[in-house]
């Protein structure tokens, strides 16, 4: 299984997993089949409210699954068509988040969970 984690900056399985999909400057894709890590930077990092492409961000790479701090309404419907689940990563390393998703222990995410806008600050409800 391929799992998608949105970083600001990849330091491996040590990275924090980011708070919001679209933006994140990075993805590490973790295969748990091959125990293999591999870095992917965002190709679609800048794009308008409501229009994030995770295809195009994850560079047509193939996941199964994404797990992040925060997803607005749009990607997860777009992921969700493609098959690809996403779950509610808690605050932290992929490496924790990876152990509490091969054990079940995270959310998978639900339309009401998802970011609804900024505000001026920058902060949103997740």
């Amino acid at each position: 299984m391929k799992v998608c984690f949105p970083v600001e900056k990849n330091e491996g399985l040590a990275s924090t997993v980011y708070n919001h999909f679209g933006s994140a400057p990075f993805f590490v894709l973790v295969d748990t089949a091959s125990n293999t890590v591999a870095p992917v930077a965002n190709a679609d990092q800048v794009h308008s409210k409501g229009a994030c492409s995770p295809i195009k961000a994850l560079g047509s790479q193939r996941v199964d699954a994404v797990v992040v701090g925060g997803i607005g309404g749009g990607a997860l419907g777009k992921l969700n068509q493609l098959g690809i689940k996403v779950y509610k990563a808690q605050p932290g390393s992929i490496e924790g988040n990876l152990e509490l998703f091969a054990s079940g222990q995270l959310s998978e995410y639900a339309v009401q969970m998802c970011c609804g806008g900024h505000d001026a600050g920058g902060g949103c409800a997740h």
